[in-house]
């Protein structure tokens, strides 16, 4: 029993873990009621540096071992969502989205007419039926604060429907710190300093230190849901920093109706695509 055990660990630890999908956000690739296994060998197990998971304000800290591959643009993952306060970019231990990577650290991305895109690629990205639906449709018949994108700035003026572009940061990349970066890019360095980004006038200020250019130290990624008129996504809150990601979703193992309970054999088994 003990190496049954201590066998299961060292799986849920290095190989894989299991989720189960509590909404249609990434619809059709996966369905309210689809388990789905997470394969953590891409783009590689972590393992804790600290235990500051277990504070309310505490900030994990992760060793990411090697993997087999990294992510790649339509990888579907699974990560801790960012947010537990809008204000600050955190890690929530308890809750897990699956969403599409749509661009990688160093990409630029951008919203054409519903379609997503990133510069100097022609590769597809996401479900672009639902994409194409959503630049046909009139921005009348959306709500509010459906439409609207981050980072929520008037001089950017950013929609679901025509986005961007924004550059997705990739460790070492230097970024020039204005009031346009500022905006962009403020919770981000936050996160990795610790410390307070402010405007002031047309200067950015780390702390009361007076900063013109910023050196990220780590890889940022544009996450997305298939499911595009409803999916809580990089629309919305941003670039996921890499030590979120758990794994790449690689099976639906079970799947079931939530409204019948009915079992959906054709889905179970199914590699998540």
């Amino acid at each position: 029993m003990f190496i049954a055990l201590l066998l299961a660990l060292v799986m849920r630890v290095f190989l894989f873990s299991t989720f189960k999908i509590p909404s249609d956000s990434m619809a059709p690739a996966l369905k309210s009621g689809d388990y789905i296994i997470a394969l953590k060998l891409i783009p590689g197990p972590r393992l804790c540096k600290n235990f500051d998971f277990l504070k309310m304000d505490g900030k994990p800290e992760f060793w990411r071992l090697k993997g087999l591959r990294t992510v790649e643009r339509n990888d579907v993952l699974v990560f801790h969502f960012p947010y537990t306060d809008w204000n600050k970019l955190t890690m929530d231990m308890n809750t897990f989205y699956v969403k599409r990577c749509v661009a990688l650290p160093g990409d630029s991305f951008y919203i054409e007419n519903g379609i997503y895109r990133v510069k100097g690629s022609t590769q597809s990205l996401g479900n672009i039926s639902a994409q194409r639906k959503l630049g046909e449709s009139d921005a009348a018949d959306f709500e509010k604060v459906v439409y609207g994108c981050f980072p929520d700035t008037k001089s950017l003026n950013w929609n679901i429907q025509h986005f961007g572009p924004l550059y997705v940061p990739r460790k070492g990349d230097v970024l020039k710190m204005d009031s346009v970066n500022f905006s962009l890019y403020r919770k981000l360095i936050e996160y990795e300093t610790g410390l307070k980004v402010k405007k002031k006038n047309n200067t950015v200020l780390l702390n009361d230190s007076l900063i013109s250019i910023y050196t990220f130290t780590t890889n940022y990624y544009f996450m997305a849901g298939d499911n595009v008129r409803d999916s809580r996504d990089s629309r919305y809150w941003g670039l996921l920093p890499e030590d979120h990601i758990v794994g790449k979703a690689a099976i639906i193992w079970k799947s079931v109706d939530p409204y019948s309970g009915d079992v959906r054999w054709k889905r179970v088994m199914r590699a998540v695509k």
